[in-house]
């Protein structure tokens, strides 16, 4: 019950470019299509050299950012850098050398950074947060982000970057069945203030106000019809959409809310002359409701009544001051009436308050809920998580290529895109927006494709591949360590 009952609305979000298939799933279906089984032995050998040199490529450079890390990590960063004794020029210049490297590895690893777009869908919505949540932005530093992208300016970025960076991975959907009792409640007297404001004419006020952000969004939606077809729709059911019925607002409802499935929160708090503070905040999230996606963001301002509370304490407040006025200039006005009516609308007021205290207490259960949930990691782990993960999407990718060239012959760069993502949907059945350009440039690096005269792109064989490639150092420790004969 309940979400036939309400209006549904579609978000659309930009698709990253990654497979989302397991690196050990797609090796075994892709070797099982091969007919030969001596070209299946050298197809499996082949992936494992190829994961081998890719994962050696990418060392240095995840070194690097991992030695840069240490000078800005919260826990023993600032130790550091007090025994290096370093100028202020030079822990600047490591603190960008560190972010670039960070940016190279988010996209490397298809995170996509938070569009402004993005962040508006999400804040016009309410999942299971029904407080107002803003940033304390005196306890967050504005200064690393604004150097950074003085250095390495960037088109559309979002109003939040001069306090956090955001990246974002993967679509999903979140859904929560319950009765809602509180937000019912709260969308019928959201309902009957619109009313009331419709009614007096007062919403006229705004009316050119809200034409001209129409004005607006649909010059934006003009903007992105191109890449509709890149974009992934997911729906959002609320239950301010929700039509009033006793069953719906007796029975139990089923609310859904789009969600990033991966979230990487950068930030750094702020600081004084006196005592400066260089440690850089990386943290990772899964599974975040698009619409509470506030929750995330860190050095938050405690949550104060919402505009529809402060609207209902002021007229609950007029009518007592009306109805007191006009009791008491009743000659022979009863006072137990005038008692009665001040205590309704002290006990309403007490009401509203209560209610916001229960919101409170939702807010530090969604709060811990999220940091111990939903968190997946910080520091560190997070920039190692992503490391391996950087390497095994491009290994994905190269193997993946291959594989297409392979059993199909020549092709050109968009016929290779094109057969991957089928492959990919008619064997896994899931859709994917495939990087085949940075694929094909790795096969080429590993020389063992080519192009002809024309500009197609052509594979060697299974055998020669392994042969171009050559033993890896793995294979040579994997085979040193091999127990040998009597």
């Amino acid at each position: 019950m309940g979400k036939e009952d309400m209006e549904e609305e579609v978000v659309r979000l930009e698709r990253e470019s990654v497979i989302p298939v397991l690196k050990p799933e797609l090796i075994g279906k892709l070797a099982q299509l091969i007919e030969r089984e001596n070209d299946r032995a050298e197809f499996e050998k082949l992936c494992r050299r190829m994961e081998y040199t890719i994962r050696a490529w990418y060392f240095l450079q995840f070194e690097d950012m991992m030695q840069l890390y240490v000078f800005f990590d919260p826990v023993n960063g600032e130790t550091i850098l007090k025994q290096r004794n370093m100028t202020t020029d030079e822990i600047e210049t490591r603190e960008i050398g560190f972010l670039t490297n960070l940016f190279k590895m988010m996209e490397k690893s298809s995170f996509k950074l938070l569009s402004d777009q993005e962040y508006e869908v999400a804040r016009s919505g309410q999942y299971l947060l029904n407080l107002p949540i803003e940033v304390d932005e005196s306890k967050v530093d504005q200064d690393l982000w604004k150097r950074y992208f003085r250095e390495h300016p960037q088109d559309n970025l979002p109003a939040l970057a001069d306090k956090y960076i955001i990246f974002r991975r993967g679509i999903g959907e979140d859904q929560t069945t319950d009765y809602f009792f509180k937000k019912k409640v709260d969308v019928i007297v959201s309902r009957v203030w619109r009313l009331l404001l419709r009614v007096t004419r007062i919403d006229r006020l705004f009316s050119k106000k809200q034409a001209m952000s129409k004005k607006d969004t649909k010059k934006t939606d003009e903007v992105y019809e191109d890449v509709e077809e890149q974009s992934i729709p997911v729906k959002r059911i609320r239950l301010d959409q929700m039509e009033l019925s006793i069953k719906n607002l007796l029975g139990k409802m089923t609310i859904q809310e789009p969600t990033f499935e991966r979230m990487i929160v950068v930030y750094r708090r702020a600081s004084t002359k006196i005592k400066p503070d260089r440690g850089i905040f990386v943290k990772h999230f899964k599974h975040i409701p698009m619409a509470d996606m506030e929750l995330l963001l860190q050095e938050k301002k405690n949550p104060s009544l919402t505009p529809m509370d402060r609207v209902k304490f002021l007229i609950s407040a007029i009518i007592g001051v009306v109805t007191l006025i006009s009791s008491l200039a009743i000659p022979k006005a009863d006072i137990w009436v005038v008692v009665a009516i001040l205590s309704g609308v002290i006990v309403y007021c007490a009401k509203i308050y209560f209610i916001f205290r229960a919101n409170i207490a939702t807010y530090q259960n969604l709060i811990a809920k999220s940091m111990n949930d939903n968190q997946l990691d910080s520091g560190k782990g997070t920039l190692l998580h992503l490391c391996d993960d950087v390497i095994q999407q491009e290994v994905k990718e190269v193997i993946l290529s291959y594989y297409i060239l392979m059993e199909q012959g020549k092709a050109t760069v968009q016929d290779i895109d094109l057969r991957c993502e089928q492959l990919i949907k008619e064997e896994f059945g899931v859709e994917c927006n495939f990087d085949v350009v940075d694929a094909v440039r790795k096969l080429e690096k590993l020389g063992i494709v080519s192009r002809d005269s024309i500009g197609r792109i052509l594979c060697v064989p299974y055998k020669q591949a392994n042969d171009t490639i050559g033993s890896t150092t793995e294979e040579l420790v994997m085979k040193a360590q091999a127990p040998t004969g009597p």
